[in-house]
């Protein structure tokens, strides 16, 4: 699909991102760039260890970010599934587009503000992995739909009491298209949001028939959230799912609809997701199968590097970390410690501490050997070093991250570096 379907052009919208003036708001950029657009700074091809970037600076390989690109298009493919990232990993308008030049048949987002996002560079198709009660947002959603009859929506539902919310103000909002959405079956006790049984799925599905202003397009569900997750519990649940997708068709619940949409898959069990969703029989219609793994975008050395499907199907191929956080050496008080300049501000936390990998000094890079990084301040690492390492004040220490969800949100306008260092472009966030 095109991505400029949407209530802009897209592209010009992405055109646009490249005439943004550089300047204090961007983190780790050469201050001698101020002033010059992003266009003019990536046309100056510069080297992100000799071109005048501060540390911290964080870098995302443009080779393992097309690998990972690359990889996902054909894995997906081969195995009969349409792609929706999940784009509230990045919240980069650019990854999108390259995305669904990639493949993808549109983008997943969480919450209202990320839809605004990628409405307004093109995103033709959102799938909202989330419930969505909110009279505003709503509203909002009801004008893009009436306004563009090619914006495909979906998002979940998982009470009578939201789809009468919904309705409401869908209602006060004198929508003219109906929304579609989905009923969400929950991962089970204590898991997240999600109607937890197959009879509260009935009544919900039944609420939404009653609606004027909403349309039931099929089952979906998040299998990451199964409780003490393992390879039986997650494809017993996918089945589950499958099952109430049946059982929803076989009660003609899904009369009128072009296609059914049947959707799940985080980034830690999409292998699961090809497997159970391989088996899903014949229905009344053609069936929808909607994949929505996002952080393979980046991926990552610590949370998705340890989960990923691929370490379980190696025949598959292999997603490859494409960040990289450089900060810089700024205190060496003791032998057995070293502070650097990135802290919280700067390094995702929330799952994993930065894992040290290279040092580099005078233009030289060597392994990280004998270095730990073993917390984080507001804008400092604690680095813990042994006899083995060879750490010095102004060396550059480039770490690895965990959970790439909370590496984009920290940083506006992120290098894209070739393996020499060479910068190639740069990546804008809206968090």
């Amino acid at each position: 699909m095109a991505l400029d379907s949407g209530p802009t052009d897209g592209r010009d919208a992405l055109a646009k991102l490249a005439e943004e003036h550089v300047d204090h708001r961007f983190k780790g950029l050469p201050p001698d760039a101020y002033g010059l657009t992003v266009a003019e700074l990536a046309g100056q091809r510069r080297n992100l260890f000799t071109g005048g970037f501060a540390t911290p600076v964080l870098a995302l390989s443009a080779e393992r970010l097309e690998h990972n690109l690359k990889l996902m298009e054909t894995y997906s493919a081969r195995h009969g599934l349409a792609f929706a990232p999940h784009g509230k990993t990045s919240m980069a308008p650019q990854l999108f587009h390259r995305q669904i030049e990639h493949g993808a048949w549109g983008i997943t987002l969480a919450v209202p503000h990320q839809v605004r996002v990628a409405r307004a560079f093109g995103v033709g198709r959102v799938f909202l992995a989330n419930e969505l009660v909110d009279a505003a947002a709503l509203r909002w959603i009801s004008t893009e739909l009436d306004a563009d009859p090619d914006f495909r929506f979906v998002c979940y539902v998982d009470s009578v009491r939201g789809v009468e919310l919904m309705d409401a103000a869908l209602t006060d909002a004198g929508a003219g298209r109906p929304l579609d959405v989905v009923v969400e079956l929950g991962a089970g006790a204590g898991a997240r949001t999600g109607v937890r049984t197959e009879a509260e799925c009935a009544a919900v599905a039944d609420a939404v028939a009653g609606t004027r202003t909403l349309r039931l397009a099929g089952v979906a569900g998040y299998e990451g959230e199964v409780p003490d997750a393992d390879p039986e519990r997650v494809h017993a649940w996918l089945r589950r799912l499958v099952a109430l997708a049946v059982d929803f068709d076989g009660a003609g619940r899904f009369e009128g609809l072009e296609e059914i949409v049947l959707s799940a898959g985080g980034s830690a069990w999409f292998d699961a997701v090809a497997d159970v969703f391989a088996e899903v029989p014949g229905l009344s219609r053609p069936v929808l199968k909607l994949l929505r793994s996002g952080a393979y975008v980046s991926h990552d050395d610590g949370h998705y590097r340890e989960l990923t499907p691929f370490n379980r199907v190696p025949q598959e191929g292999a997603l490859e970390p494409a960040f990289r956080l450089w900060s810089q050496v700024v205190s060496r008080p003791s032998p057995e410690q070293a502070f650097t300049n990135a802290g919280k501000r700067d390094a995702a936390y929330d799952l994993h501490l930065p894992f040290a990998q290279v040092v580099r000094r005078d233009g030289v890079e060597r392994p990280a050997t004998g270095i730990e990084v073993t917390g984080l301040s507001d804008q400092h690492a604690w680095v813990r070093t042994t006899g083995e390492a060879d750490l010095e004040v102004g060396d550059w220490l480039g770490t690895g991250l965990s959970h790439p969800c909370t590496s984009f949100d920290k940083w506006q306008l992120i290098p894209v570096a070739e393996a020499d260092g060479t910068v190639v472009d740069y990546i804008r966030t809206f968090f």
